[in-house]
Order: structure tokens, then C-alpha cells, then sequence
């Protein structure tokens, strides 16, 4: 089915119905709107100044309505991607996310997710049979314009349990380098002079600096966050999808809350606008707590003023058992 119908697919497919080349569409358009972000907001309840202050955001984006927060747009996005992974058990990473442009409240996002590689994972008795899809996922704006570029690793189980399909795609590829005009293309514009706050809090910021949220946060409203954003993965829904009834939280409510974090942390923060990479550890559950370490990597000063950061967040979750590492994400934001 290289390049075929998606149409031809059971509405929720498994592993051995997907290609690779196959394209799928069908996932609605989303307009983000204001009573989306502030949903969205309520959620994570990230601290982002030109998602908030629609008067700075005129005088920094040239916007008369607020920036649409990268992190409601990247859910939108991975939401819409999940026609194809109805059925995941598990995201395992995305890859090389990079914001061609900086949408903001009215826009409206379409999603195309292709299957680029597949992999069948070696069975681990008492456990069925289960593939890795690796998708490109490429959303655009309501004029056409691209938005965001990037890949996601999702694991489907197959519906022979026993497995077999041959399927040994090399991942090897899925590493892309983050190019640096690509990462300063979305802001180039930006009059980041006019945030205000001078340079003076930049010159704290150093390679190889680190920082601690002074406080964590519960994971709360999980499958209002999944609903909110069009994510049909069944297993962020339906506690009975996973064993010991317990719901699995859609990845990007704890990378959101990582961001949320990071902006608490570090409010130089103007946006995100990358990822390097983005690696989930273990299942994070609804009343786990949160709590990320944040690491400045590298610093490229922008002609523009401000700089591109390139951070690294780990995060830990305090559930249930011990305290577990659940994610490792590293990001490049604009700072100012």
C-alpha cells in the first residue's frame, strides 16, 4: 500500500496495515481560538508573555491577537497525527521539530502524517507482538504555509500476536540535525528589543548552567487535554486499554508541563521554536507529580537581539512507586 488510500484502513489500524509512503489526511482542520488556548492554558499553565499579552505581542510579533503558545500547536499537531496510532501502546520519541513559522490565535492548522520506517520489535513472552512506525508529520496554516516539520516514533501492537511480519526498516536516518537558519526563521522578524527587559538577565545565562523547578506539578485533566487537542489514541482515554486500569497520559502533557517549567525558571523565555530531540522514559500516569532539571547547553546570540537557547530538560514523576525519569527533552527556545 506504499503511498495508498488511507480510506482503505480500519478506522483504528494495526501494526502490519501500515506501509510505508502511506499518507494520511483525514483528521480534521483545527482553528486555534482563544477558548482554546485558555483551556489549553488551564491545563499546563504555562507562563508564556506573548501567549498571554496581546499588547506585547503587537509590539514583538506584529500581531494584533497573542501568539498561539508552540506548545497548544504542537499538541495540535501530534493530536491530528494520531488518526494513524488509535491503537499505540507507546510514544517513544519524537525528532527534529522545527517551527517554520509562529502561528498565532485565528490560524488554522492541517496535519499530513506519512509512515517513513517500520520496525517489528523482538517479543518478550507474556507480551504480544508489537511494531515501531516512524512518522513524518508536516502541518501547514490556512494559506498554506508550513508550520511544523518533525517525527514521531509510536509502538502498535499487530493483530497476529505471534508476530512475523518481516518488518526491519533502519532507524538510523530518523537523527536530522537541527539547521540553524531553519531555527531562526520563525522569529527573524520579531522586534525583540521591544520585550524590555534588556540584557541585562542574559548576561547570567551561561553554558552549562542548571536550574531546579523550585516546585512540581500534579498531572491533572489528562483526557480533557487529549480531547482538547484531537488525540484519539484509545489508551489516554480508556483506563481499560492499559494493564492495572490505569489511563496512560498523552506524552505532550508532560512535556507541556516541562515547558511550563522552564518558563517559570527561566521567564527570558520568549518561545520555543525547536527540538533536538525528545525521549520518553517511562509511562507517566493522571496524579503523578512532575518535577524537571533544566540545563543550558549552548547560547547563539540572534541579530535580532536575544539569543537561541539550547536547553535540556529531564524530568522525574513521584506517582505511585519511586520516583522515576520519565523524559529527556531537549529544546531550543528564543530567549530576550
Amino acid at each position: 500500500m506504499s503511498g495508498g488510500d488511507p480510506s482503505q484502513l480500519p478506522a483504528a489500524p494495526y501494526f502490519e496495515e501500515l506501509e510505508v509512503g502511506l499518507l494520511e489526511r483525514s483528521a480534521p482542520a483545527m482553528t486555534l481560538t482563544e477558548g482554546l488556548a485558555a483551556v489549553h492554558q488551564a491545563i499546563l499553565g504555562d507562563r508564556l508573555a506573548l501567549a498571554l499579552d496581546a499588547p506585547l505581542a503587537l509590539k514583538v510579533v506584529g500581531s494584533a491577537t497573542p501568539l498561539a503558545h508552540p506548545a497548544l500547536v504542537w499538541d495540535v499537531a501530534i493530536g491530528q497525527s494520531t488518526v494513524l496510532t488509535a491503537r499505540v501502546i507507546a510514544n517513544l520519541f519524537y525528532r527534529g521539530l522545527v517551527f517554520k513559522r509562529a502561528p498565532v490565535i485565528g490560524d488554522t492548522l492541517s496535519t499530513t502524517t506519512e509512515v517513513v520506517a517500520l520496525r517489528e520489535t523482538t517479543p518478550r513472552p507474556p507480551r504480544a507482538a508489537s511494531g515501531l512506525a516512524v512518522l513524518r508529520v508536516r502541518t501547514t496554516d490556512q494559506e498554506g504555509r508550513s508550520v511544523l516539520d518533525f517525527w514521531r516514533c509510536a509502538m502498535l501492537p499487530l493483530r497476529d500476536p505471534a508476530g512475523g511480519t518481516g518488518r526491519d526498516d533502519s532507524f538510523a536516518e530518523i537523527q536530522p540535525e537541527l539547521e540553524p537558519d531553519a531555527l531562526r526563521s520563525a522569529t527573524s522578524l520579531w522586534r525583540l528589543d521591544a520585550i524590555g527587559a534588556g540584557g541585562g538577565r542574559l548576561a547570567r545565562l551561561a553554558p552549562g548552567a542548571r536550574w531546579t523547578a523550585h516546585a512540581g506539578d500534579v498531572v491533572s485533566a489528562a483526557p480533557e487535554l487529549a480531547r482538547l487537542t484531537l488525540n484519539v489514541a484509545a489508551v489516554h482515554h480508556d483506563r481499560h486499554r492499559q494493564a492495572g486500569g490505569r489511563r496512560l497520559v498523552y506524552g505532550g502533557h508532560t512535556i507541556g508541563l516541562a515547558a511550563a517549567q522552564a518558563t517559570r525558571t527561566l521567564p527570558e523565555i520568549v518561545t520555543i521554536v525547536g527540538w533536538h530531540s525528545c525521549e520518553h522514559l517511562a509511562p507517566v500516569h493522571e496524579g503523578d507529580t512532575l518535577r524537571s532539571e533544566l540545563e543550558l547547553e549552548r547560547l547563539e546570540a540572534l541579530s535580532n537581539g536575544g539569543a537561541l537557547a539550547h536547553l535540556r530538560s529531564r524530568v522525574h514523576a513521584l506517582g505511585e512507586g519511586g520516583p522515576a525519569e520519565v523524559l529527556d527533552w531537549r529544546f531550543v527556545a528564543v530567549v530576550a
